[in-house]
């Protein structure tokens, strides 16, 4: 089969589309041929080194969808044919942890396409717990693209106990758990405003049903407080933006970071967190529960998962030089 290998941590130039052979399922494991892929900024990093990959080459990707083709030992409930949607994470399944689906707290939890090889391939082994139905009124770009950025998303507003009518902040709408958020939170009824460096993403969005929007260079924090403030703040653009933010929620509002893609340090003043009452929760990803509710939630309607561009898949490397410039809103899928 065919597969684009990562040789080097220099980037998309180091990606090679090569021949190899195809992968068996073991006992608990089904392979996928996969129809769509997912980029997310995640290959990006890995293909920068940050992180470095386990091994070289390795296969990047952690979204895709497609059907069952071969059925290793011992798995029931699966027939060569079925419809599949990939969960992207993956843990040991037997320690406290994971016998409770708090599988994002186990010590052997990975995603694929980072830790192990993903989906910008023809096929993949997964176990059969990654292995959910396509609903089946979801196209297959969808399928192939919602999953890691939704249940990121997801998850960030369950932690923040999402109420309807709130204000929810969304910055950097355009990339893919933004528009995940966005998406998500007007399902839950809640009152969504909106930060971007673009007026044209802005303007997007209050197309989609956003309340209103607000520069990101500018002081978005002092905007939003002026009407209100936000009780949830969804951020993943890290130092650039996370101060602004800090201004922007409401006393006893909850700040939901799952990304830093300005920076990794930040300065925090400790006695404005504190007098404000603020929550600052770290969170990433989601466990198998959240993951089957958010294919259900794209699936019925109650959130959209916006797919930006196809392409197909030779053009891997154009397409990740195509998420790197940051045009895109919502997500780039690659086609078989």
């Amino acid at each position: 089969m065919k597969a684009w290998h990562l040789t080097d941590t220099t980037g998309p130039d180091a990606l090679e589309l090569v021949d190899i052979e195809e992968p068996q399922p073991g006992p608990g494991e089904v392979r996928v041929k996969i129809k769509f892929s997912g980029l997310n900024h995640l290959d990006l990093w890995v293909s920068q080194g940050l992180p470095k990959p386990h091994h070289l080459p390795h296969i990047l990707g952690a979204d895709g969808a497609g059907t069952v083709d071969a059925i290793g030992e011992g798995v029931a409930g699966f027939e060569v044919g079925d419809e599949i949607v990939i969960d992207p994470s993956t843990s040991c399944g037997s320690c406290e942890h994971c016998v409770r689906d708090n599988i994002v707290y186990c010590a052997e939890f990975k995603i694929f396409g980072e830790h192990i090889n993903g989906t910008l391939a023809e096929s993949i082994v997964i176990p059969t717990i990654n292995a959910v139905r396509k609903p089946k009124a979801m196209e297959w770009q969808v399928a192939g693209t919602f999953g890691l950025v939704t249940v990121t998303a997801l998850r960030m507003l369950e932690r923040a106990n999402i109420e309807q009518g709130q204000r929810v902040l969304v910055v950097g709408i355009g990339g893919g758990v933004s528009t995940a958020a966005m998406s998500l939170a007007l399902g839950f009824d809640a009152e969504v405003y909106v930060t971007s460096r673009s007026q044209e993403k802005i303007d997007w969005a209050i197309g989609q049903g956003a309340a209103g929007g607000f520069i990101s260079d500018g002081e978005f924090g002092k905007e939003m407080a002026a009407i209100g403030g936000a009780h949830v703040v969804i951020e993943n653009v890290g130092p650039a933006t996370l101060g602004q933010s800090l201004k922007a929620a409401v006393r006893g509002g909850r700040v939901m970071v799952c990304g830093g893609t300005s920076g990794q340090r930040f300065e925090l003043n400790l006695p404005y967190l504190f007098f404000k009452q603020l929550e600052i929760v770290g969170s990433s990803m989601g466990n198998h529960a959240q993951f089957a509710r958010a294919s259900q939630y794209v699936g019925s309607g109650k959130a959209v998962s916006y797919v930006d561009r196809v392409f197909g898949f030779e053009d891997l490397p154009e397409a990740m030089v195509y998420l790197d410039s940051g045009a895109q809103t919502g997500k780039v899928a690659i086609s078989r």
